[in-house]
């Protein structure tokens, strides 16, 4: 056998060894797959789809695997979607095209709205104004006024859960990101590359669809970004100063006015700026050593980077961390004051470009070796890493952030606690999204203060001086 193989018929031995103790240990864990837990009808939440295009369809194939609510109503004007929604829900609920006829029963707990983005705050309105918990896709709203105007009514309602669909915030791979960046694993982040690049933008960006026209759609930057502008605002742990970018129509010229491709910079306090770019002409990612397409975010700190990605329903989620590479000592600075000059020249050279660290895989909590393991558990973590570098096994998510963020998003309407994304972040985002279209519809530099003072009347936006 060739020394230069990967793995070595010693290491497939243990990789063989170390699958099946992984395998047997996950059986014992999980438990039988045929035993279910099953809950009463009456502890389950009885919620409604608003919206039953392709998300709010998606969405109720996610609630059909879970066992915490039962869908008991669905609503579209479009009747073809309405019937596509009632026949998909295991639930067999009733069909509705007024959204508030399903406010009226008293057997709707909650509603989730995937309507399209102009409909989004009206629907939300009326829906807390009846008493239910609302689950609203992002962006959560689409006008400046609809910011403050939602502000004040959610608040008004501190018992009515309010939570918005940015599945990320749910993700154990984005949670583990965010905690190695408060433990200082990767240093400061200074920086985040964000991309949704799409070769093709498909039928539903096409006219008639309601995505290509500003009246009803904020465009790439609403439906795409927007997840991951929300990302960088989590990971650097601020909100941003200012928003640049650049958007145009340069392929699809069929009667849409929004962008077909857009990129844009926001910055934010301490210098620290995420770079976005989402386009239609090429699906290439450049993170994962190019293995996956479309989309993914690069974090990028002083002392390493993570590349991240919540993945589909058919890939999953992955998360890559690269150490910093060391500087490189140079033999001539080690042999006295006498050759500093020399040894600086030296320095320059070899600092200039280099071979990086290999990436390692991003570990949960579960992988990571405690002084409270014992000592099978310890051999089991160490076999699992071991797979891990090797690229035998990969680290991952237990549950699909969909289902999570629908199974808290139930456990938040029953304990009042809040979403981890809630009123505020989903208001944030929005104002990001407006903001950034803003930007590149003037041409500018937008100050996310302006947001303050958007949308009010001038009453509201000059309080009176005092006499």
């Amino acid at each position: 056998m060739s020394k230069k193989a990967d793995v070595t018929r010693r290491e497939a031995v243990k990789t063989a060894g170390a699958v099946a103790a992984v395998a047997a240990a996950a059986a014992k864990i999980d438990g039988a797959p045929w035993i279910q837990k099953v809950k009463a009808a009456n502890d389950q939440l009885q919620f409604a789809v608003i919206g039953t295009g392709g998300r709010g369809t998606y969405h109720i194939t996610h609630w059909n695997g879970l066992d915490v609510g039962r869908c008991v109503a669905v609503c579209d004007i479009d009747e073809t979607n309405l019937a596509k929604a009632q026949k998909a829900s295991k639930d067999k609920p009733k069909a509705f095209k007024d959204y508030r006829e399903v406010l009226a029963m008293k057997d709707v707990d909650a509603v989730q709205i995937a309507t399209p983005l102009y409909m989004h705050y009206p629907i939300t309105r009326d829906a807390l104004l009846a008493g239910k918990h609302v689950f609203c896709e992002k962006s959560l709203v689409f006008k400046p006024e609809e910011i403050h105007q939602l502000r004040k009514l959610a608040n008004e309602r501190p018992k009515q859960v309010l939570q918005v669909g940015l599945q990320r915030r749910y993700s154990k791979f984005y949670q583990t990101a965010r905690q190695m960046i408060e433990q200082g694993m990767i240093g400061k982040v200074t920086h985040v590359y964000g991309q949704w690049n799409r070769r093709s933008l498909g039928k539903t960006w096409v006219p008639p669809s309601w995505r290509a026209f500003r009246k009803y759609s904020g465009g790439l930057t609403a439906e795409l970004a927007s997840h991951q502008v929300d990302v960088a605002d989590w990971m650097i742990g601020n909100h941003p100063e200012f928003v640049t970018g650049v958007g145009s129509i340069d392929v699809y010229k069929d009667g849409r006015d929004v962008y077909d491709n857009i990129y844009l910079i926001f910055s934010y306090p301490g210098g620290s700026k995420l770079m976005y770019s989402s386009i239609s002409t090429n699906n290439h990612l450049p993170l994962f050593y190019s293995s996956r397409t479309e989309f993914g975010e690069m974090i990028c700190g002083t002392e390493g980077t993570i590349h991240i990605t919540v993945g589909s329903d058919n890939e999953p989620a992955l998360a890559i961390w690269f150490p910093e590479p060391s500087p490189k000592t140079v033999e001539a600075q080690k042999k006295g004051e006498g050759k500093k000059e020399k040894a600086t020249v030296a320095s320059a050279s070899l600092l200039g470009t280099g071979k990086g660290n290999k990436g390692l895989p991003v570990l949960f909590d579960k992988d990571k070796v405690t002084d409270k393991d014992g000592f099978l558990d310890k051999e089991m973590k160490f076999a699992r890493q071991w797979l891990y570098k090797k690229g035998v096994m990969v680290p991952e998510e237990s549950k699909n952030p969909v289902d999570v963020q629908l199974e808290q998003f139930v456990e938040c309407c029953r304990t009042g606690k809040r979403p981890l994304a809630d009123l505020e972040v989903g208001l944030t985002d929005s104002a990001n999204v407006i903001l950034a279209n803003l930007a590149m519809d003037e041409g500018r530099r937008v100050h996310f203060e302006e947001i303050n003072k958007m949308g009010l009347t001038p009453a509201a936006a000059t309080p009176a001086k005092k006499a």
